[in-house]
This record gives C-alpha cells, sequence and structure tokens, in this order.
C-alpha cells in the first residue's frame, strides 16, 4: 500500500490544473438555470481541490529539508518539454488558494453565482490559473495560466454588472494587457539570451551567460518583472488595485486577493532560484528594487487605509500593505526573514479574504437603512445601496431546493456579524493573538539582528524604516477599522437586524477558524516555513530534481507488435 502510495503521489501534482478545467466543461454544458446543481458541482469540484492541496503538503513536506514533486505531462526530457514541479513554497500556495476558492464559492451560492451569466465556469477557470501559475516549472508556461488566470478575472470583476464594475474593469483589463505585453518581452529576450524557458535550466545557466549578454540578461527579466510588480501591487503600480477589488463581488474581490501573491510568488522564486549566491555576477539582482519599492507600497497601503471610510477599499488597501510587506522582507534575501513572511502570507491572505465577504454582509446591512430614502449622491460612498436592495428582494422568493443549498437566516445577526469584523481586525491590523501578530512578530524579530549588524549597504537606513513602518501600518489599519466598526456597529442603534445566512456566515467563520489554527499551531507551521525558506535559499536540490527527471519509458515498435499480436490471438 505504501509503495502504491508512492507511485501515485507524483501524479497528483496534475491534478489540480486538470480537475477544474473538466469541472469547468461540464459546467458548461449544464442548463444556466440550473443554479442548485452547479453549485453543488463547483462546491465539490472546490472540496476536492482542497484534499488534494493537502495531501500534496504532506507528501512534500514529508522529507527534510525538502521533497520535490516533478511531473512530466508531455513526457518529453527535461528542458524541451512541459514540466510541474510541487514543492513546499507551491504547495503552500496551493493550499492557501484552496481555502480561499473554497470559502469564497460557499459565498456565492447564496446569491452572487445568479447575478450574471457563467459565475461558476469562470470560478473554475480562475481556480485553474491560479494552480497551474504556482506549479508550473517553465516561463511559457507560467505566461499560459497568467494568461488563463487573468481572462478568468476579467469576467469575474463583471460579474454583476453595474457603471462601476464596467468603469473599473476597462482599467483592470487595459493595464494586465500590458503587463501581458511585458510577460512576452521578457520572456522573449530571456529565450535569446539563455535559450531556455525551463525556469530550473536558466537558474543553471545564468552563470555562464557571457559578461557581453549580461546586461541584456538583466534588462529582460527587469522587463518581465514589472509585469509581476504590477501584478504584487508594487507601487506606484498599484492605482488600479483598489477600486477594481472595491467595485467586484464580494466572492470574487475574495479570490482577486490570491491574485497579487502570484506576483509575490514569482517575485520571490526568481529571485531565490535564479539570482542566489550561485548566479554569479547576477547574485541578488533586483534585491535593492523590491525593498525600496515594497517599503513605499507599505507605507502607500498605510496611508490609504488611514484615508477611507468604505470597508470594500479598505480591505483592498489591506491588500497593498500585504503585498508591500512581503516584496520588502523579500528585498533583504535573509532566509529567516523569509520564513517569518512565509507564516505571514497565509495569514494575511486568508484574514483579507475574510475582510471582503465580511464587507459585503456590513454594506448590504447599512444600505437596508437608507436604501429607497434617498438617491445616491456620490457614488463613491453610496454604491451598494441600489445593489444591496436588488439584493435583499431577490431573498424573497426561494424556492425549496435553494433553501436547503443556502441555510436559513440566522437570529443576532448583527452580533455575529460584530464579532467576525473583531477577528477581522486583529488579522488585518496584527493584534495578539491571532496569526497576524504572530507574523509580524516573527518579521520584527529577525529583523533585530539585520539592524544591530554594521553593514555598509545602500539600504542600512531603510532597514530601520521598515520595522516602524510595519508597526505604523498596524496603528493605521487599527484606528480606520475601529473608526469603520463604531460607524456600521455602534452608531445605528435603531437599525434593523440584517438579513444573515448560514451559508453567508460560515465562509467567513472557517477563514477565521484557520487563522486561529494557523496562530495555535505556531509552532510546526514556522518549521514549515523556515524549512521551505531553507529549501529556496539552497536551490541546487531544486535544480537537480528537475533536471534529473525523465520520461517513462515507452515501447519500441516490436514491443507493440508483439502486444497487439498477443491481444489479436484467441
Amino acid at each position: 500500500m505504501r509503495a502504491f502510495a508512492q507511485a501515485l503521489m507524483p501524479h497528483l501534482t496534475i491534478v489540480p490544473i486538470l480537475l477544474p478545467l473538466l469541472t469547468a466543461c461540464l459546467l458548461l454544458l449544464l442548463d444556466g438555470r440550473r443554479h442548485r446543481i452547479r453549485g453543488m458541482i463547483g462546491l465539490a469540484a472546490a472540496l476536492a481541490n482542497l484534499a488534494v492541496a493537502v495531501l500534496l503538503l504532506f507528501w512534500v513536506g514529508s522529507d527534510r529539508p525538502a521533497a520535490y514533486g516533478v511531473y512530466l505531462p508531455s513526457n518529453w526530457d527535461v528542458p524541451f518539454g512541459i514540466v510541474l514541479v510541487a514543492d513546499r513554497l507551491s504547495v503552500l500556495l496551493l493550499v492557501t488558494a484552496a481555502v480561499v476558492a473554497l470559502m469564497a464559492l460557499l459565498f456565492a451560492v447564496a446569491r452572487w453565482h445568479k447575478a450574471g451569466a457563467h459565475f461558476h465556469p469562470l470560478f473554475q477557470i480562475q481556480i485553474m490559473g491560479l494552480n497551474g501559475a504556482f506549479l508550473t516549472g517553465d516561463l511559457f508556461n507560467l505566461f499560459v495560466f497568467f494568461e488563463v488566470m487573468l481572462a478568468a478575472s476579467y469576467g469575474l470583476l463583471l460579474h454583476g454588472s453595474g457603471p462601476s464594475r464596467v468603469r473599473t474593469g476597462l482599467h483592470y483589463v487595459a493595464i494586465n494587457l500590458l503587463a501581458s505585453s511585458l510577460f512576452l518581452i521578457g520572456a522573449a529576450l530571456i529565450y535569446g539570451v539563455t535559450g531556455t524557458l525551463n525556469m530550473a535550466d536558466i537558474a543553471a545557466r545564468i552563470p555562464q551567460v557571457a559578461a557581453g549578454d549580461r546586461a541584456l540578461l538583466h534588462a529582460a527579466f527587469a522587463v518581465l518583472g514589472v509585469a509581476f510588480l504590477a501584478k504584487a501591487a508594487m507601487w506606484p503600480l498599484n492605482f488600479w488595485l483598489v477600486p477594481a477589488y472595491a467595485a467586484a463581488s464580494a466572492p470574487a474581490a475574495a479570490v482577486f486577493a490570491l491574485l497579487t501573491k502570484v506576483g509575490v510568488y514569482v517575485l520571490l522564486r526568481f529571485s531565490t532560484l535564479m539570482f542566489s549566491d550561485q548566479a554569479g555576477a547576477s547574485a541578488g539582482f533586483g534585491s535593492d528594487w523590491l525593498l525600496w519599492g515594497g517599503t513605499a507600497t507599505l507605507a502607500a497601503g498605510a496611508f490609504g487605509m488611514f484615508s477611507t471610510q468604505r470597508p470594500g477599499r479598505l480591505a483592498g488597501f489591506a491588500v497593498i500593505v500585504s503585498s508591500g510587506t512581503l516584496l520588502a522582507v523579500l528585498g533583504l534575501a535573509r532566509p529567516e526573514l523569509t520564513a517569518g513572511a512565509l507564516y505571514y502570507l497565509p495569514s494575511s491572505t486568508l484574514g483579507v479574504a475574510a475582510f471582503f465577504l465580511l464587507a459585503e454582509l456590513m454594506e448590504r446591512s447599512r444600505s437596508a437603512d437608507v436604501a429607497g430614502a434617498r438617491a445616491p449622491e456620490d457614488e463613491e460612498d453610496h454604491l451598494p445601496f441600489a445593489l444591496a436592495e436588488l439584493e435583499l428582494d431577490k431573498d424573497v422568493n426561494l424556492d425549496e431546493d435553494e433553501e436547503m443549498l443556502i441555510g436559513h437566516a440566522i437570529p443576532a445577526a448583527t452580533a455575529l456579524l460584530g464579532l467576525a469584523f473583531i477577528c477581522c481586525t486583529l488579522l488585518v491590523a496584527g493584534l495578539p493573538p491571532l496569526s497576524g501578530f504572530i507574523g509580524k512578530f516573527v518579521l520584527l524579530s529577525a529583523l533585530v539582528p539585520e539592524l544591530s549588524a554594521d553593514t555598509a549597504r545602500i539600504d542600512a537606513l531603510l532597514t530601520w524604516v521598515l520595522p516602524v513602518l510595519i508597526v505604523l501600518s498596524g496603528l493605521c489599519a487599527l484606528v480606520a477599522l475601529s473608526r469603520v466598526g463604531i460607524r456600521f456597529f455602534w452608531t445605528p442603534v435603531d437599525r434593523e437586524a440584517p438579513l444573515l445566512r448560514v451559508v453567508e456566515f460560515v465562509p467567513i467563520a472557517v477563514l477565521v477558524g484557520v487563522c486561529v489554527f494557523i496562530s495555535v499551531r505556531a509552532e510546526p507551521v514556522m518549521r514549515y516555513a523556515a524549512a521551505t525558506a531553507e529549501a529556496l535559499y539552497s536551490p541546487a536540490g531544486y535544480i537537480d530534481a528537475v533536471l534529473s527527471a525523465r520520461p517513462r519509458p515507452t515501447p519500441t515498435n516490436a514491443e507493440r507488435l508483439r502486444l497487439q499480436g498477443q491481444e489479436s490471438a484467441p
């Protein structure tokens, strides 16, 4: 049985890509009016996707310091064929994405999946693009999955219609098309210099690049990096993020919180694999840009949170704060700091996703008082009201099948929303006792040796600014969220209790519960993060695992004839 499991596990690497792809095809064949069946199939596929991701997590974490699952879908020799690689980093992102996707889809089946056509196929394609981006081992397929992910996000952003979504959607599409063009240009230049697009093969060839071609190589990676810095929401390339995410539907915005992590993942992979200490003259390329840009992004996100009072926009700025923190820490290129960042990454992602879902319920409860009482005078402040009124009316005529799927209204909804808001505030602001505080504490603790070291680096002064900004960003988030909490839960004493269904509250509770689990089990999670960081900064294991992968032997012509003769014999 153990031998069978060992033989089966490598084939699971392709399942997170095939499963949502086949599910999307099946959903497209179903009648679009059969919402209940579509919802159940989508939830089953998302649950299976999470189960596969967890299995891969235990598989790659079973060997220390790291294990690599290399799968050759085309069964061609590396570096000529497609290669998928499951390691500690990719599987950590895979599990995080699977949890967020399942909870966002569960939230959507209450109302949002009926607001437009093809929500469920688009959602499954979005999952496929995310999983493929985390698992692919070459730049060409990274571009393919990047485009698949973006194409699905275009549809999900416009899901539910409305002038605000159309306007911000056009900005979002334009920015991402530009990023895709830069991706193609950068990948073409890299292939021209190195002669390969396999990431492990590129890393092996970078030290041997001729001195005359090295400037072109760096320019190619700089062009490619701009595409992912825009997706990772680095300042000043993040001006599109908050309007787009605030205008999107709540389940779509929760999944969009993962898209910035794709940019962070790719930048981390490039910096540790291709520009490690073994990269010769290219070692450490781009680290200063990550440090300075991440610090500026952190400051811009903290200021943005302090300057807004809408929950949806607050969640968007929280995404920017999370990305800025991660990018700045990655720019320092220290394994202990990267380990803290890998603990902070899933915690911040889950917390922001929960807050996006909660923001929808908060704005709907507030709009119940004013919808119909006044017309929206300022679209920036009162945009959700008409939509909320429409959505509240939708709940009046639910048939029995829909009631079975989404559940009944919860009493004491205001108290539950307030409790969820407190938990999200603790996570986003990084306050004890939840995992957001632990992640920031680990980062600050790892920064202390850096501060005390006598270094002549140009960013020596900046290393003093970064921990101060991490603390101040938490303070700004606390003030902003407290102000919003007073506005929504304390001031309106005569407001009627909002309509809250079980299926809308459970995803928020599960996301917060996972963060509580990460807090309680902080020691094993930190061990996993530390082992992941150790493997990242020792890229020889990744390179050897990929380049040593061999295709499965195929039968020769003589063997085929012999097998055909045996099959035709009576």
